[in-house]
């Protein structure tokens, strides 16, 4: 009767976690899911799906996941396999590795920026580039 199975990637597919404005988080987020971040993050965030950070969202921290929608603000290395769109009221600083970038008139994009395609071949486990991409 209470015997219920974990829902699969494939079944978290169109589901987002979301993190309210005036909420603090302080440490990691791991998730298979969408997220999108109204709140404040002050860690590292993982995903196999997209992030959104939304006009009153803060990142401090690391990013690995396969898309990202930026209209707050990110500071730290971010790691994006497929497309990064960064909206005109988006701030970015730091290290930023991409497949695709998209950046609208306005944006403060004030990081460096290596764009590979293919990026999710690159990422190790751990959201650390594999060796040999730094003999590139």
């Amino acid at each position: 009767m209470f015997d219920k199975k974990p829902k699969s990637y494939t079944e978290l597919l169109g589901k987002t976690n979301r993190i309210v404005e005036g909420t603090i988080i302080k440490g990691d987020i791991i998730s298979q899911a969408d997220f999108r971040l109204d709140g404040e993050l002050i860690g590292n965030f993982q995903s196999k799906g997209k992030i959104v950070i939304g006009p009153a969202g803060i990142v401090i921290g690391d990013i690995v996941c396969k898309n990202a929608d930026i209209e707050g603000k990110f500071n730290g290395k971010i790691h994006i396999a497929e497309i990064l769109n960064v909206k005109s009221k988006a701030s970015i600083h730091g290290e930023v590795t991409v497949g695709k970038l998209s950046v609208e008139p306005g944006a403060d994009f004030s990081a460096s920026c290596l764009m590979k395609t293919n990026v999710k071949n690159h990422i190790a486990n751990d959201g650390q580039p594999k060796p040999e991409e730094t003999n590139q």
